[in-house]
């Protein structure tokens, strides 16, 4: 049975902005939609005796299930929706899901994050945590909107994204837009003058398209773009997401390691693209 797409609801406006972005994803993938709510009420409001009205923090967590579904079928009368609302923290809700989810999306920020915030808790933790790919909904509204018709993908090395680089040629697939491969180098201390570095580069290059080549064979529809930029990846990323609809990039995750796991690339596209930001795990 396919997986369904898991998406975090709360109410907020940015929860309500990742629930149309994962409506439009599942409907592109063929995806089930499973919207689900966690909460911990029970701590702050204590078990309710059998009979007597429900706690307030579950009849508000109903609530926010049933509006988001409602509008999830308005935005596509076709998708397959179920519901969940759980008494558990949403970290650890959305991370067990995940087990056998295609995908968890979710807002760059919750109903109770501090306003200003960057990347509110929860998104984070579950993007650095989870098994299954995240993708955290935030940017500005053309890359929110998918009007670029680009997918933005950070390379790493051999072997360490390849789930990435397969995610990410799916999606362009999806969407019938172009793929903007990435590979950063930078030049030795040694050798910063007026010569070229062109062996840092060429290595860039290779690595490149050694990653791409199992899968540019698997979907050759895709127009890939093989780009091996000069800097640090981060910086190179981020100013790249102002044209992407989309940015992917691998996460490597030890499987006895149990805190957060995220990359300082992963950390600077979570909090400022201007684009959602999809983090695929490779297990190790």
């Amino acid at each position: 049975m396919e997986f369904p797409l898991v998406v975090g609801v709360d109410g907020s406006n940015a929860s309500y902005a990742a629930l149309d972005w994962a409506v439009d994803y599942a409907a592109r993938h063929g995806l089930r939609l499973k919207l689900m709510y966690g909460s911990l009420w029970e701590r702050y409001e204590g078990a309710v005796p059998s009979g007597l009205a429900r706690p307030s923090g579950q009849v508000m967590a109903d609530n926010v299930v049933a509006v988001a579904a409602e509008r999830a079928g308005r935005r596509n009368p076709e998708a397959s929706i179920t519901t969940e609302v759980v008494a558990e923290d949403p970290v650890q809700a959305l991370l067990e899901r995940g087990r056998d989810a295609a995908a968890i999306v979710t807002g760059s920020r919750g109903r109770g994050e501090i306003q200003g915030l960057l990347l509110g808790s929860v998104g984070l933790a579950v993007a650095a945590r989870a098994t299954c790919p995240v993708i955290v909904v935030r940017g500005d509204q053309a890359g929110l909107a998918g009007t670029h018709q680009r997918i933005l993908l950070g390379v790493g090395d051999t072997g360490t994204g390849d789930e990435a680089v397969r995610f990410a040629f799916r999606e362009a697939e999806a969407r019938g837009c172009a793929l903007d491969a990435v590979r950063t180098w930078c030049r030795p201390a040694s050798e910063w003058g007026d010569g070229p570095a062109t062996t840092n580069e060429e290595q860039a290059a290779a690595v490149l398209d050694a990653v791409l080549h199992e899968a540019e064979a698997d979907h050759a529809a895709v127009k890939v773009q093989h780009s091996t930029v000069e800097g640090p990846a981060r910086s190179v990323l981020l100013q790249r997401s102002a044209a992407a609809d989309l940015a992917v990039i691998g996460a490597r995750r030890r499987r006895e390691h149990l805190g957060l796991q995220l990359s300082r690339v992963a950390h600077t596209l979570l909090h400022y693209a201007d684009c959602p930001v999809a983090i695929v795990p490779h297990v190790v």
